[in-house]
């Protein structure tokens, strides 16, 4: 029976739990069981479906082989105490299901959950804006409402607009951008790093998967910045980190067998003790690592593992919005599980488990969990944990996309910025509101709005009775060499411009005058020039 893959969306984690109740229903084999000399139809005994779903599992895409049988019981145990499966008396929730012959049936009643209601964004305001130049304007702001302004612009306003084009640079302002605070660097990367996951993630929408108040840029920051040598968090306050006994146990058995710092004698059995004492610490943890907020984002990643890159990089931005000592614990137990499983020297640690196996299974539940008891945990962890464990190397470093669109943004900010005194290029309030137009007045509007301010400038050189005929001349090359469509316009011919800018008759000095009767003779010209 092939499993069938749930696409990304919100309350992923839910549709999972409803998705695999079905499949478990639907195909569980029901016959005629025999307990106390009494017939029990459409029955089955708890080993039976023990089986049954423990190969469902292993062959659904979103569980795979990594599934362990003991795994599947506890999941039957959860069925049970949400009333999925009842025993053949109409027993549930105080007593544990059992891998043994008892008997078992499915209730009447429907047994999925109802998936919870999407509460949709009434407008914009609950998602981080993204900080733009306006945000820093020195200027007095203006008015909310866009007053239209004239389609008439005067030739003093247009030179000023366009003083490049006509060879002179009008009085200017140069307006130095503030400093951008930590604060908005911080709210930066939060809005940033969550418009990221959400393309990573390839959903329309975070609604349901992610709130963006439980999103702190701070942590973003310091996931990105402070960090050592190896790339792993180094907290402020240490009172966060994990005690120093547990740091040193870590390390000795990540380093075995030459990692031991300790003063105590090695005996046989110590590795095993040293990973119990790892062990007893994570599984006191009050929340898994990847902590409750964030469970709905990893579950809708785990979709993406069929695409070891895809996956890569929606654990990368999933990661940074960690709390730094989460992520920093996150960090040093994956490497310690990696290593552990590639150590050849360390003695096998559990005779019954291999050691890969059995350190998916001891983690697990301290990594990824739900606030909800009765959700796939335990199976939705190991094969997120499994991954996260053969890519740890990458999934922490920094997305490379990421904090180039960050940087580019903030470089963006604190340019400086030129203003015209006097030109309408001050443009310190956004527009009220913007109006839908077809695609063949957008064009026109371009032609338009761009050809009658140039033609207004031509116009008013030609106008202009103050500017001498050799500077205006002068501005209207200019002229032809920026805006030669719009001069050709103008100016079709010689003959037309002749019109408007008559040729001058030159004068000429009076010992050229001669010069000017005829064509001179090429001898006369060489013997003249050496004369002279």
């Amino acid at each position: 029976m092939e499993g069938k893959v749930i696409g990304p969306g919100p309350y992923r984690a839910t549709k999972l739990w409803n998705e695999t109740i079905k499949l478990f229903r639907g195909g569980m084999p029901l016959r005629r069981h025999w307990a106390h000399f009494r017939c029990y139809d459409g029955s089955f005994t708890g080993s039976e479906a023990v089986d049954y779903l423990h190969e469902l599992l292993r062959r659904n895409y979103n569980f795979g082989p990594e599934v362990t049988r003991y795994q599947t019981l506890q999941l039957l145990r959860k069925f049970l105490k949400v009333h999925v499966v009842e025993d053949v008396k109409g027993r549930h929730g105080t007593e544990d299901f059992e891998d043994n012959g008892h008997l078992y049936r499915f209730p009447t009643l429907s047994p999925l959950k109802s998936v919870p209601t999407r509460h949709l964004l009434r407008d914009s305001s609950d998602l981080p804006r993204l900080i733009r130049w306006d945000d820093y304007e020195e200027l007095p702001l203006q008015e909310n409402v866009a007053h239209p302004k004239s389609s008439i612009m005067t030739s003093d306003l247009w030179n000023k607009r366009h003083s490049v084009a006509i060879g002179d640079v009008h009085e200017c302002k140069l307006i130095r951008r503030k400093e951008v605070t930590s604060k908005q660097v911080d709210h930066i990367w939060k809005s940033m790093t969550i418009a990221h996951l959400q393309r990573a993630l390839g959903l329309e929408t975070l609604d349901g998967v992610l709130n963006p108040a439980h999103v702190n840029g701070k942590h973003i920051v310091h996931n990105v910045f402070n960090v050592n040598k190896a790339g792993i968090v180094v907290l402020e306050n240490k009172a966060e980190d994990m005690p120093y006994w547990v740091i040193s146990a870590m390390k000795c058995l990540s380093n075995w067998p030459h990692g031991s710092d300790t003063k105590q004698p090695v005996y046989p059995g110590f590795e095993r003790d040293v990973l119990r004492t790892v062990a007893d610490y994570y599984q006191r943890l009050k929340e898994p690592l990847l902590t409750f907020h964030l469970y709905e984002v990893f579950v809708n990643i785990l979709s993406l593992l069929h695409d070891p890159s895809a996956a890569t990089e929606a654990l990368q931005v999933s990661c940074l919005l960690l709390p730094p000592p989460n992520r920093r614990q996150l960090q040093l137990l994956l490497r310690l599980m990696a290593r552990v499983c590639q150590n050849a020297q360390l003695p096998q640690l559990n005779e019954a488990i291999a050691t890969r196996t059995l350190m998916v299974q001891m983690f697990s539940p301290s990594v990824l969990g739900s606030a909800d008891d009765m959700d796939l945990d335990e199976l939705l962890a190991t094969k997120l944990v499994t991954f996260m464990m053969e890519h740890h190397n990458t999934i922490f470093q920094v997305n490379v996309k990421l904090r180039r669109q960050v940087e580019e943004h903030l470089s963006h900010l604190k340019r400086a910025q030129i203003k015209y005194a006097g030109s309408d290029t001050d443009f310190t309030a956004s527009p009220a509101f913007c109006k839908h137009i077809r695609r063949v007045e957008c064009e026109e509007q371009k032609v338009i709005g761009t050809q009658t301010p140039l033609q207004e400038l031509l116009e008013g050189l030609i106008a202009d009775k103050e500017l001498p005929v050799k500077d205006k001349k002068k501005r209207l090359k200019q002229f032809q060499r920026s805006y030669p469509k719009v001069y050709h316009e103008r100016f079709p011919t010689e003959e037309s411009k002749a019109a408007v800018i008559p040729e001058k008759t030159p004068r000429l000095k009076p010992h050229l005058m001669l010069f000017n009767l005829k064509k001179p003779l090429q001898p006369f010209q060489r013997s003249w020039s050496f004369r002279a």
